[in-house]
């Protein structure tokens, strides 16, 4: 998903008859790919154990249970231990898989998001914040270098949405659904990706860095005004949650497409460096 070099020496035209390659994404936007990539899969499973502590999401300043939107809960329903999933007052049996499920240590109890998917499995709250507040640090500094390394490089161009690809995001969504022979023209990225891209670099990414800052009671302290931007802090913990989830969307999704359109050239692009452009890929803005 990342912008970098690319070689101009090669007509697009040329690159496109002959299979040529093209140098697509330099060191520091390689290496970042990388970085943020493991950062979200740890701040995920360490936002999960810290999430086990306080298994619910208020719209609400403060903690409100008249203004719940979800929450998990473990019951005893005669003997038998039961866990549920509570979104806006309407209880869903998830006994083994969330509410009562797997502890880390082999057994079962009374927590939100089983042991696996957890980091640490067994519940440990401040071993979660650590890790969490470590890679949270590691996802920013990745975010930035790259940002800065293609605005000095001048590839960002590459990346950023234009007025005319706004046209063209509904014929290349008909070119995926397989209703449209051919894309829109394009450069090194289409239409859609480079509305996903600027979405997830210059929305999702700060927002989830931000709603992150204001649940820390220091920042609070600090910045009171930045925490009542969200709406107080269990608001700000809500949207950091809804934004991970639609976070871990996309990357399910960029999976999907990386499958499926091309797997080994998308993956040596990302550890070399370079890209085999197919009859469709463009190579430049």
């Amino acid at each position: 998903m990342s912008a970098d070099a690319v070689a101009p020496a090669l007509p697009v035209a040329a690159a496109r008859a002959t299979g040529k390659r093209v140098y697509r994404h330099g060191v520091i936007a390689r290496t970042a790919h990388w970085v943020w990539s493991l950062a979200i899969l740890v701040l995920v499973m360490s936002g999960l154990q810290i999430f086990n502590a306080a298994p619910y999401l208020d719209a609400s300043d403060k903690s409100n249970p008249a203004r719940r939107v979800l929450a998990f809960d473990a019951q005893d329903r005669g003997g038998t231990p039961a866990g549920y999933t509570i979104v806006f007052g309407h209880a869903i049996p998830t006994t083994h898989l969330f509410g009562y499920t797997d502890d880390g240590m082999g057994a079962e109890s009374a927590r939100a998001f089983p042991g696996w998917l957890t980091l640490p499995g067994p519940q440990d709250l401040a071993d979660g914040r650590r890790w969490h507040l470590f890679f949270a640090w590691a996802l920013f500094l990745a975010w930035f270098a790259y940002l800065v390394s293609a605005a000095v490089r001048g590839t960002l161009r590459d990346l950023v949405m234009r007025p005319q690809d706004f046209r063209k995001l509904w014929p290349m969504q008909l070119y995926y659904l397989r209703v449209r022979k051919e894309p829109p023209p394009h450069g090194t990225y289409n239409p859609l990706q480079k509305l996903t891209y600027n979405v997830v670099l210059f929305g999702m990414f700060p927002l989830l860095i931000i709603t992150g800052l204001t649940l820390s009671p220091a920042i609070d302290a600090a910045l009171p005004w930045l925490t009542a931007v969200f709406g107080g802090r269990q608001f700000a913990r809500t949207w950091h949650f809804v934004l991970m989830v639609l976070l871990v969307g996309y990357f399910g999704t960029h999976m999907i497409l990386v499958l499926t359109t091309g797997f080994w050239n998308n993956m040596r692009s990302m550890i070399t460096g370079w890209f085999v452009l197919g009859q469709h890929d463009g190579a430049g803005p």
